[in-house]
């Protein structure tokens, strides 16, 4: 095995650039899109709304358990041949989605198209880092960043436009014209490294499988539901949860004591593989997290549209990318990787703490938003790659496959972690500030009682409002208004609090000290 021997240049590496950087968009778009079109699909379905949280429940599920999967997928059946299939999978799903006729044919195909999606993304990440020489590697990392920050805040200004112009069948079908083209430019230029001998069948490790399967699917499902089914007082949420303890025990001790296993954890003895671990769950909280947040708030409180929300974003995005390639030459200049994050956590904590302090009830306009969202778009160029780059840095061959794999999990569950505790954060933090607002409104207080007066008197002077019905809809409005009030204030709990946790990390971060980056061999890395 020569050691540069995967290495591309000239043309060929910008097709196989271009190829990998679609096939990542794909994946994280797909994540985000269909949440602007899931009322459309319950109206069209006759779903409730328990059943259509399964469309993004689904997806995830599948995503999360075929990506600590795709190392070992890609030494059975050749990098190559596995991410040309993981495509096709994808495009598949994606026409059927579009064309299912009930909720639970949609599920399933979602649950599929996940599968293929997860694959995509940890194999893009390893073809574009291999496709480059050592030394170029922090661009390569800024290169595939791209994909993976934009493509959550493209979902639903893309899904708002096709949804409101066209139906939303076709925030599906528009994967298929790339997928196609992706996979007859991944089987003319991707090439595979050389693996070992695979494994005979009676080798695989399908008992690690199955725990692996349970294990992240149960975590999934508590993650995503757990909120909606008030958590440990629904049966199910509780059984998952201790299903998923116990299947990570044994899975650990599976994995650990077997001889071919099919996550390799003995990777993670690796101290800048697991530091950068640590640091992509924190990534993949503050990135879905806060991108979560904000879209939430326009659109429940101030009421914007789908489309409005998602517009808002793009800057922030736009200014990660113009960040990606300077962040690539800071680390091909040596410097620390550790001194960008602890910047970029700053930089977080100085976005939230903007977002706590100008987020009101009614008025808080656009323009109010823009450069604190441009602060997060530095913070994040500062946090993703070099953190990506901690993690691989010292790690050859396979190796390099394998730890893509854990990092791009762990930013995966951070999202779903990050989604889920926000959310009930928000809905507690809700009820408290209610509670505290309502107490305060003493009906003997002459102030709160001349103020319903006022809007009840205001209310009669419509027609066909008599006293009794003018003081029943003066309550309704002061009630309204409380509600609305304390939904703010729960928002403001909410960017508070994930500021203080980037802040807090800011000390841990700065006492890493990372070992020498190895040159990276290129060589068989999936």
């Amino acid at each position: 095995m020569q050691q540069e021997s995967l290495i591309e240049y000239g043309s060929r590496r910008v097709i196989i650039t271009i190829t990998a950087i679609f096939c990542a968009l794909l994946e994280i778009v797909d994540t985000t899109i269909v949440n602007v079109a899931l009322n459309d699909m319950r109206g069209n379905m006759g779903a409730t709304l328990s059943e259509i949280g399964w469309v993004i429940t689904a997806y995830a599920i599948g995503n999360v358990i075929i990506v600590p999967m795709t190392s070992w997928l890609s030494q059975q059946f050749g990098r190559r041949n596995y991410f040309a299939a993981s495509i096709i999978i994808f495009t598949a799903a994606s026409f059927l989605c579009g064309q299912s006729t009930s909720m639970w044919e949609l599920i399933i195909f979602r649950f599929i198209q996940g599968l293929g999606g997860g694959a995509l993304l940890v194999t893009s990440q390893t073809i574009i880092t291999e496709s480059y020489p050592p030394e170029k590697r922090g661009i390569a990392q800024a290169i595939y960043g791209l994909g993976v920050i934009i493509g959550p805040t493209l979902g639903p200004p893309l899904g708002g436009f096709i949804t409101d112009n066209y139906s939303w069948p076709y925030i599906f079908y528009i994967n298929i014209p790339i997928g196609v083209i992706a996979t007859l430019l991944t089987l003319q230029f991707v090439r595979s490294p050389k693996y070992a001998e695979k494994k005979a069948i009676n080798e695989i490790d399908f008992l690690g499988i199955i725990l692996l399967a349970v294990t992240v699917s149960s975590l999934q499902y508590v993650l995503e539901r757990g909120q909606e089914d008030d958590w440990f007082n629904d049966p199910i949420i509780t059984l998952l949860a201790v299903t998923s303890a116990l299947g990570l025990f044994f899975f650990i001790w599976r994995e650990l004591t077997y001889k071919n296993p099919i996550v390799e954890l003995r990777v993670l003895k690796n101290g800048n593989l697991r530091v950068g671990t640590v640091l992509s769950f924190i990534l993949g909280f503050g990135l879905y997290g806060s991108t979560f947040i904000i879209p939430l708030y326009t659109q429940s409180t101030l009421g914007w549209t789908a489309t409005q929300s998602g517009l808002l974003m793009i800057p922030a995005a736009l200014t990660t990318a113009f960040m990606m390639p300077i962040i690539g030459k800071l680390l091909e200049k040596g410097v620390p990787q550790q001194y960008l994050v602890a910047s970029g956590m700053l930089l977080f904590f100085i976005y939230s703490l903007w977002g706590y302090y100008i987020i009101t009830p009614s008025d808080t306009g656009a323009d109010a938003f823009f450069w604190m969202l441009i602060v997060r778009g530095i913070g994040m160029g500062l946090l993703f790659i070099p953190i990506t780059t901690l993690a691989l840095s010292s790690l050859k061959g396979q190796q390099i496959g394998q730890g893509a794999a854990f990092t791009g999990m762990m930013r995966q569950l951070g999202g779903s972690f990050g989604v889920a505790l926000i959310t009930t954060f928000i809905s507690r933090q809700n009820e408290v500030h209610r509670n505290v607002l309502v107490e305060k409104l003493d009906t003997n207080n002459p102030d709160v009682m001349n103020h319903v007066g006022g809007m009840a008197h205001s209310f009669a002077s419509k027609p066909g409002m008599d006293p009794g019905k003018a003081l029943g809809a003066a309550y309704k409005a002061l009630d309204y208004s409380i509600t609305k009030q304390a939904a703010v204030m729960s928002y403001m709990d909410a960017f508070l609090y994930l500021g203080i946790m980037f802040l807090i990390c800011i000390p841990f971060v700065l006492m890493v000290k990372a070992k020498k980056a190895a040159k990276l061999d290129p060589s068989a890395m999936h």
